[in-house]
């Protein structure tokens, strides 16, 4: 226990500090010592001990919508540059949405449905392939990648897209369906919310973004090096923590009349998009998943399960 205890010396400030950068006066972090020191930095160790210098070792991090994949990601970036040195990435998922003006095109194109973004089908996959594989170049060559704001539901100019000079040690890969597989073909054809049974009907919407996670993004994903689960307890407590994290942007935003904040009525609306996808993920991903963080009601890790290796 020494070692996590050395380490927890040297990060604890840095940690702390990112996790009041996320706090608001009406939502603080509990139990955050025991978080960081009891499941993070056993968990940087774990990367650490499989990085490998010559090449980019992709960390894929999942979990449902509000289950603190964002914090999670970032404290771990914290921990593994600050301690072991390493340099690392952290990209979401997210950042890699079609723009609005694609999304458009593809709503009119398939289905009305994916000017929503969020489900496998609205995001560039061409671009996170050729992201993965320019990593993996031996001969690295700088690298812009987009960035999104969510709150115009467009991406940010490129004056403000990460810009990668270096070859990442580990590279995060963040999304709530990073690593989702696709679904049978029985079970695609039950409707499991109103908007299905209203808005998808003759199931192209779902049938398309089922393709989407059996062709590219399955490809995307078996690049992953490991993958990492936070499993919250079910739907219905995610869809509490996604209403939480919007009144978080909502407050950050400092009101500001452009941004687009959503209203309880449209975030459990927007979440009936992800309701699928996320339901197949609570079923198989525990069984194919390297590491299984469980998350409690209360929003803290309960236990973590290592699988592999």
């Amino acid at each position: 226990m020494n070692q996590f205890s050395l380490c927890f010396d040297k990060v604890k400030k840095d940690c702390l500090k990112f996790i009041k950068s996320q706090e608001t006066k009406a939502d603080k972090f509990k139990n955050k010592e025991r978080m960081i020191k009891s499941f993070l930095i056993p968990l940087c160790f774990w990367i650490n001990s499989k990085a490998d210098k010559k090449k980019p070792y992709f960390v894929g991090l999942a979990g449902g919508q509000g289950t603190g994949k964002t914090t999670t990601s970032s404290l771990i970036k914290i921990i593994l540059s600050k301690y072991f040195k390493l340099n690392v990435f952290r990209i979401s998922i997210d950042d890699f949405y079609k723009t609005r003006k694609e999304r458009i095109s593809l709503s009119k194109r398939v289905h009305p449905m994916l000017l929503t973004r969020g489900v496998p089908g609205t995001h560039d996959i061409n671009m996170m392939l050729n992201f993965f594989k320019k990593s993996k170049n031996k001969k690295f060559e700088r690298l812009k990648l987009p960035t999104f704001n969510k709150a115009i539901d467009d991406r940010f100019s490129k004056k403000h897209w990460y810009d990668l000079k270096k070859k990442p040690d580990v590279i995060i890969f963040e999304g709530w369906c990073v690593g989702a597989k696709s679904e049978k073909n029985n079970t695609l054809k039950k409707t499991i919310n109103s908007m299905e049974r209203t808005k998808d009907h003759k199931q192209i919407w779902r049938k398309y973004v089922n393709d989407q996670l059996k062709s590219k993004y399955k490809k995307l994903y078996s690049q992953l090096n490991c993958l990492i689960y936070l499993k919250a307890k079910d739907f219905s407590l995610l869809q509490k923590w996604r209403l939480k994290q919007e009144r978080k942007l909502w407050i950050k935003s400092k009101k500001s009349s452009n941004t687009k904040i959503m209203s309880k009525e449209d975030v459990l609306s927007f979440m009936q998009t992800y309701q699928r996808v996320t339901q197949n993920m609570f079923r198989y991903m525990p069984k194919y998943a390297s590491i299984i963080i469980n998350l409690n009601s209360n929003h803290q890790i309960k236990s973590a399960v290592y699988k592999n290796k």
